[in-house]
């Protein structure tokens, strides 16, 4: 979470606004990049795993599968600065932990533009202008390192996962953004053009792997309000509205020749974002809905109409909450909970289960933090996260819908220079 300071700066572009803000005035052994990784030893468990019985594959059973060892993350390196006054950029290459590059972030900022702090804008891949930021979370196991509701994309049935379409809201998307603030930074609006390929490049995403030809849209605003003895307070309201392809238009040896995909149809999610500051204590909390279309629900192509739609098809939409505390007990050491809810409102077939894919996941632990300067950081992170998914499976001696649950116990270094 940013200070107020902090977010200010980054609305400017990460500029004091001052007459020395363009590079030149920076020392020349001062190069603004830093590398991120974070070495760990951690603990996963996935109960009610179906798993081979004694007599081999003709048999199946249920099975708790436990993996523990040492581990080290994928790796950032992060540049951001200006150009020149008004004009900043993010760079993010990252590495995942077999090496294997793309790019987090690429983008360019045009800042200030007429002089205005309403009129900003920004090309690339960037993350959403969203107040919760998934990019700056604090916790970083499997289970716990990432938000359910900004992921989450309904199954079709029990047992097979919906061929969802390629799309959360926490990932980093391509297009342009305006955003606009207030001198004093109270005030923020922001909307977005976006590429429908969930950041991919060169049209790499979507149903069959073809990308459609449609934009999608990200607006978002907040406003900051001062409560006496409790600090600055935000309240904000989000919404996205997608469109991805149902097949492609052209094929190559039975494969979908990407950007060709057409057939579009809407999905859309939308929220509304508090953060409460209660002088040590900080609470987030989010309530989050989604919908989508039969079409993208079922993995039905759009040209065959409603009838090439599964019986007792129907347009899934689901509701969702988060709380998530900090506790900063001193600038070195921060308690960590966060909660987050996940159900079900319309399923995408009469025949499943009502309480099908609901998710209720917990994540909770602490960070500590050695020593804190401006050139390097580093922090002991410490998790447990469990997460329950609802019925998305049948039992292979019962026959009956079961829950999948996975935890996550975490210990890790977390640096960056």
């Amino acid at each position: 979470m940013l200070s107020p300071f902090g977010q200010m700066f980054k609305d400017n572009g990460y500029q004091l606004g001052n007459d020395r803000d363009a590079p030149i005035y920076q020392s020349p052994a001062y190069w603004p990049i830093a590398l991120r990784i974070t070495p760990n030893w951690h603990l996963e468990r996935n109960q009610n795993t179906v798993v081979d019985g004694p007599a081999g594959s003709d048999t199946q059973t249920l099975a708790t599968v436990t993996t523990r060892g040492f581990d080290y993350s994928g790796m950032d390196m992060l540049t951001a600065g200006t150009l020149a006054k008004n004009f900043s950029f993010l760079l993010v290459p990252s590495a995942d932990e077999t090496g294997a590059f793309h790019f987090e972030s690429a983008n360019v900022r045009f800042d200030n533009i007429l002089g205005s702090s309403w009129f900003n804008l920004k090309v690339g891949k960037f993350e959403l202008d969203n107040l919760l930021s998934e990019k700056r979370i604090l916790t970083l196991s499997a289970n716990g390192g990432y938000y359910q509701n900004y992921h989450f994309q309904p199954w079709l049935a029990v047992g097979t996962p919906s061929p969802a379409y390629v799309f959360g809201i926490g990932d980093n998307q391509l297009g342009i953004e305006w955003m606009g603030h207030s001198k004093n930074d109270r005030t923020r609006v922001s909307a977005s053009l976006l590429q429908g390929t969930d950041g991919n490049p060169d049209f790499q995403a979507g149903n069959g792997g073809a990308a459609g030809r449609a934009y999608e849209g990200f607006i978002s605003a907040s406003q900051a309000f001062e409560v006496p003895g409790l600090g600055l307070q935000r309240v904000g309201g989000f919404a996205y509205f997608g469109q991805a392809p149902t097949f492609p238009e052209y094929t190559q040896g039975g494969d979908a020749i990407f950007g060709t995909g057409i057939g579009n149809q809407a999905y859309y999610r939308a929220g509304f974002i508090g953060m409460w500051y209660f002088k040590k204590l900080d609470l987030t909390t989010m309530y989050f809905y989604g919908h989508d279309s039969v079409y993208l629900a079922t993995g039905t192509p759009s040209n065959l109409g409603t009838d090439g739609l599964p019986e007792g098809a129907h347009a899934p939409s689901w509701n969702g909450a988060l709380f998530e505390t900090h506790y900063t007990a001193n600038p070195q050491l921060i308690l960590i909970q966060r909660y987050e809810l996940i159900r079900m409102k319309q399923q995408a077939l009469d025949s499943n289960p009502g309480d099908l894919g609901n998710v209720d996941a917990l994540t909770f632990g602490f960070r500590y933090y050695p020593f804190i300067n401006s050139r390097a950081g580093f922090a002991f992170s410490n998790e447990y996260s469990i997460v329950w998914n609802r019925k998305v499976q049948y039992s292979p001696t019962t026959g009956l819908p079961i829950d999948l649950t996975s935890s996550s116990l975490f210990f890790g270094i977390d640096f960056a220079f």
